[in-house]
């Protein structure tokens, strides 16, 4: 499982013109599941998500996470974050999950990370064709691996 995440002081996703997830400061989260995903991933991934310190604490530095903050989580799904990209000049999507069990680990995230996140995880539709915006703060972005 890979999840890109971004520091942003406000990120939202609509779909087919409605916003169906939005959040001010906090994290975005690319969410890519892979192959043999399962209940560790998810669970790695939920602690990371939670926990990576990304955010300034008084003296300025990245000592602070977004269970110390209370921030936002937005977290979407991104099949494209997983595909092969090693060789040629078109993307391979043989190293990204099967849909339907991607949407279930995926699912399972969300809901780790909602069950772990008192103030809030916001969600895009998985599979859906989705307009993302951000305001990226910094710029602050990280690639996770769980």
């Amino acid at each position: 499982m890979l999840a890109l995440i971004q520091r942003v002081t406000q990120a939202r996703v609509e779909v087919d013109g409605a916003c169906v997830g939005a959040i001010g400061p906090g994290l975005l989260a690319l969410v890519g599941v892979q192959p043999g995903d399962g209940a560790a991933q998810v669970a790695r991934m939920a602690q990371r998500l939670l926990g990576y310190r990304v955010f300034a604490d008084a003296q300025g530095r990245m000592n602070r996470s977004l269970a110390d903050t209370g921030g936002g989580l937005l977290l979407v799904s991104q099949f494209t974050l997983a595909a092969d990209t090693a060789s040629g000049l078109r993307p391979g999507f043989s190293t990204a999950a099967a849909p339907a069990e991607a949407e279930r680990i995926f699912a399972q995230l969300l809901q780790t990370c909602r069950d772990r996140h008192p103030p809030g995880v916001e969600s895009g539709r998985f599979g859906a064709h989705m307009l993302v915006s951000l305001v990226n703060d910094g710029p602050v972005t990280f690639l996770l691996r769980a």
